[in-house]
């Protein structure tokens, strides 16, 4: 005979399966240098979170990102900005988690001494970098070979090749045996004709995504990369206690000073005006199939401060 209490119990039971959240999963792409890091932890640590999203990373370098959102591997993604015309059928562009140059950025290096020859051969960090864009356009002979950016300067050291460019914490701190040959962000600036900021990198989001779920990625990871800068010296401090990054205390704080930075939290107009003439750039080159602008490319807004106008346009869920 079934007790009295059973029924009871089965009732609890069914009412707590009824009350499980079911999330669905997001995998945030992003290369491992310290500014990629510093803005996602603040989701990964928990001070910003989801109702409906669980988000989980994977760690990098930027070529391979580049390479595997050419593959739509991953529903959100840190990408280099000259990739993105390539990718806009697929992914829209997120306004978060970005990183530009302000008069500094890659640095192209040669061994002290050295005179480059207008087919030199150069490493770069990989085909579809913002630094490989520029480059190339400006130096339309160079012998290019790619590599991880972690292997570029000894590429030089040994003579494997004449010059490389620099990216990520390598411009901070490499042998005295190399110089400076010229700054990208002197490139950009001669190119662009205009007194803009280098836009490096940038995030994008999967179009096959329902805009609910995108319009959210993007507003948490908004909001991590805000909180990370509100809460910049307890986030570092935490991050190299537990050695997750490959920098020293004192070139983090320079590292994140330049790339990881309140220009980081949201596109500004000056920003988008960049990305745009990067994109222009490489459409007159022919290095893109046609134009585009970043504003076309965004997600939309007005979804949800349509949708959910009563609940001050955020989605409630």
């Amino acid at each position: 005979m079934e007790s009295s209490c059973a029924p009871r119990a089965k009732f609890k039971a069914e009412q707590k399966g009824l009350n499980l959240k079911i999330f669905k999963h997001i995998n945030v792409a992003h290369s491992p240098d310290a500014d990629d890091i510093f803005m996602y932890k603040a989701i990964d640590f928990g001070w910003v979170s989801s109702k409906n999203l669980k988000f989980s990373a994977t760690a990098l370098d930027i070529q391979t990102l580049n390479d595997e959102a050419l593959k739509s591997t991953y529903e959100a993604t840190a990408i280099s900005f000259a990739l993105y015309p390539l990718i806009c059928d697929e992914y829209a562009l997120l306004r978060t988690a970005v990183s530009f140059g302000e008069g500094y950025g890659p640095k192209l290096v040669k061994k002290k001494g050295a005179v480059l020859k207008r087919n030199f051969k150069v490493a770069l960090s990989g085909k579809h970098t913002t630094n490989a864009l520029l480059f190339r356009m400006a130096y339309p002979q160079a012998r290019i070979v790619y590599k991880n950016f972690l292997e570029i300067e000894g590429a030089v050291l040994s003579g494997e090749v004449d010059a490389g460019v620099l990216i990520h914490e390598s411009i901070l701190d490499f042998s005295d045996e190399l110089c400076v040959e010229r700054e990208i962000w002197d490139i950009w600036s001669e190119l662009a004709g205009e007194n803009l900021p280098l836009p490096l990198g940038g995030m994008a989001v999967r179009r096959s995504l329902p805009i609910t779920d995108a319009t959210e990625c993007e507003r948490v990871l908004m909001g991590g990369v805000r909180i990370a800068t509100a809460h910049k010296p307890l986030l570092s401090h935490m991050l190299l206690e537990r050695n997750l990054i490959r920098v020293d205390d004192a070139k983090l704080e320079k590292y994140l000073s330049l790339y990881a930075n309140e220009a980081s939290i949201e596109l500004s107009g000056a920003q988008i005006r960049a990305v745009d003439r990067l994109f222009e750039l490489g459409y007159e080159r022919g290095f893109y199939p046609a134009p585009i602008s970043a504003q076309e490319n965004f997600i939309p807004r007005e979804y949800n401060e349509i949708r959910f106008a009563d609940c001050g346009g955020q989605n409630p869920m």
